[in-house]
């Protein structure tokens, strides 16, 4: 807690003269009210707090993306610019111990130059986490070249390791086909041998954790992390500071939800923002249904899994929920993991929308009924 607190201090902290703009200033007051007041942490600072102790800890932290200072969705703000002078100022950067060294970038517009240098910096640099951010999931596909011969394959061809981190905006938002998908099916048709980490978490803590795991154990993998849009804000995502503090990275969140599992007819598994959807969806129909998030997608967590299986044992159906058409998503990479495990016992089957060319519609009132759809053929009918 005291790291915390340092941190939070560094990061709270603007130089004697220094302007925020306005807007700023009172977001940072709600800021200073969750954390030090009501003790708990958004996605922004989950992630700050991530950055920030490791920096305290003395060591160096590099991120750069097409908006990374700001993030694509106004909540990240790791530049401060002043009001009046338009001068620049980064916080994190005072976190910093040890000669540690913390580096933010807005780069440039091309996806396959930015992460081949970033994937470079990291190999080189394997004391660093080394962090690349898309500016939405779906414009990684401007780099999908350094993604299939460097990033997947380098350890396998040459024997040489990255610890990477993609950071890809992923979520069906009513968006449209350009700014939903960030393709966890191509990552996952890629995953062998343990080659890379596949990530969609849903919590501050959960982020929190996975971002300082990829520095402090000796292993170096690339690791990949579908990160949020809409729940960038949402009160779902908020961890209380004692999460920070204990325990570390899950690679699958039980449902909180269920006070009696006895009751529960139908285990969900679902990744990332469907999965807390259908949470409250089923809050509101009162389904006897448990829904648990599987946080980590590769290397599959069999372990943790059968432990859901196993702790809800009067279910006898099993159902994958993703909102991403059928022939996209985890799915097909992930139902043979669950048919070897549990085709005896269960009765297994998908919910998603319908196989596409295109991975989102463009019509929000066709993506409102598609969601409408998922809901009922999730939880219903039981």
């Amino acid at each position: 807690k005291d790291e915390l607190d340092a941190v939070f201090a560094a990061i709270e902290n603007v130089p004697e003269g220094f302007t925020v703009h306005p807007k700023l200033a009172k977001q940072f007051e709600g800021r200073h009210k969750m954390f030090v007041e009501d003790g708990e942490v958004d996605w922004a600072l989950g992630e700050a707090f991530a950055y920030g102790t490791l920096l305290y800890e003395g060591t160096s932290v590099r991120v750069s993306g097409e908006d990374s200072r700001r993030g694509t969705f106004s909540h990240r703000h790791a530049a401060l610019i002043d009001y009046d002078t338009a001068g620049i100022y980064i916080p994190l950067a005072d976190a910093a111990r040890n000669d540690a060294r913390f580096w933010i970038y807005d780069s440039l517009l091309s996806e396959f130059a930015v992460l081949g240098f970033e994937y470079g910096y990291s190999v080189v640099n394997k004391d660093a986490l080394v962090v690349w951010e898309a500016q939405f999931g779906d414009f990684m596909n401007g780099a999908q070249v350094i993604i299939d011969n460097f990033l997947v394959a380098a350890e396998d061809k040459w024997g040489q390791t990255s610890g990477l981190v993609m950071l890809l905006p992923h979520g069906y938002e009513g968006q449209g086909p350009e700014h939903s998908s960030a393709r966890i099916e191509r990552f996952l048709t890629l995953s062998a041998g343990d080659n890379i980490q596949v990530c969609n978490a849903t919590t501050a803590a959960q982020f929190f954790h996975l971002l300082r795991r990829q520095v402090r154990r000796d292993v170096r993998k690339p690791l990949v992390v579908f990160t949020p849009k809409s729940l960038l804000r949402a009160k779902t995502t908020r961890s209380p500071v004692s999460e920070l503090i204990h325990g570390s990275f899950e690679e699958v969140l039980d449902d909180k939800g269920v006070t009696d599992p006895a009751s529960v007819r139908r285990i969900v598994f679902a990744s990332g923002k469907i999965g807390v959807e259908a949470q409250a969806a089923r809050d509101e129909m009162g389904a006897p249904v448990a829904i648990a998030r599987v946080e980590q997608l590769y290397p599959w967590p069999y372990a943790d899994v059968a432990r859901i299986v196993e702790k809800y044992a009067n279910a006898d159906e099993i159902v994958w929920l993703q909102e991403e058409p059928e022939n996209m998503g985890a799915w097909n990479h992930i139902k043979g993991r669950l048919y070897e495990a549990h085709d005896d016992t269960h009765k297994i089957r998908r919910v998603s929308r319908q196989e596409s060319a295109s991975p989102a519609t463009g019509s929000h009132a066709i993506h409102q009924a598609e969601v409408h759809d998922l809901m009922e053929s999730a939880l219903g009918g039981i």
